[in-house]
């Protein structure tokens, strides 16, 4: 079967199953040839959590931009600890990155959204082709309300531009419920969250969010909502 064809099949299977039942049908559909892209935010710990139960030894990889967090850091090597699990880092080409620098400046973002998506390219998604290298199937943690770039995402999609298919377990669950997750099963977290941090990226692209703001409002914030992909979630 066809991916397209596939992918269409397991949402119609999978849409309103529980983020477990999506993620153990998957798990033992794919097999080694499906992996949790994490970020190490909220959602993806929360799957970490359960693909780990489900099967320890799925992979899970993210993605060392070279900015992010001692925090982030810090919750690598925290969460290997409690899972008793190598979480798989990939980084950006080193020439890459400083060819970009050296000729747009360390800050090259904060100047064009054209600057911004350079340095989410190289950072990011050319080291996520990599890590997509013998998949079939990738997981992510995305939920609808999280921003006006997620609100017609489906639980199981065809990934066009990558060629593989999405998994998104989590993407009916409101914050709140991956809040209650992860207190009832003692999940490791951010201690950023704590600090206004709902949705926590690269340090000098994200920022603490005030009262009653979008929680993605911390990510980009000197960009229109519409522009506030990586492009990890282009949906063509």
């Amino acid at each position: 079967m066809l991916g397209k064809d596939l992918a269409k099949k397991l949402n119609a299977e999978l849409e309103n199953k529980t983020p477990q039942e999506v993620l153990t049908s998957c798990i033992n559909h794919f097999g080694q040839s499906i992996a949790l892209s994490s970020s190490l935010g909220l959602e993806d710990q929360v799957l970490t959590d359960m693909v780990v139960k489900i099967n320890p030894n799925t992979t899970i990889f993210t993605l060392d931009t070279g900015r992010l967090f001692p925090e982030t850091y810090d919750l690598i090597d925290r969460t290997c600890s409690k899972y008793k699990i190598k979480i798989k880092v990939y980084f950006p080409n080193k020439e890459d990155v400083e060819e970009m620098v050296n000729e747009k400046g360390i800050n090259l973002f904060y100047h064009s959204v054209e600057n911004r998506k350079e340095c989410c390219r190289i950072r990011k998604l050319v080291p996520l082709k990599r890590a997509f290298h013998g998949l079939d199937a990738w997981i992510c943690g995305l939920r609808r309300d999280q921003s006006v770039t997620r609100k017609d995402m489906q639980t199981v999609e065809w990934d066009e531009g990558n060629g593989l298919i999405k998994i998104n377990p989590l993407i009916n669950w409101s914050e709140q419920d991956a809040w209650d997750y992860v207190n009832q099963q003692s999940v490791p977290v951010n201690p950023l969250h704590k600090k206004g941090f709902p949705s926590i990226g690269c340090l000098p692209c994200t920022r603490a969010i005030e009262p009653g703001e979008d929680i993605r409002a911390g990510r980009w914030w000197w960009e229109n909502p519409e522009t506030k992909e990586c492009g990890l979630h282009k949906k063509d």
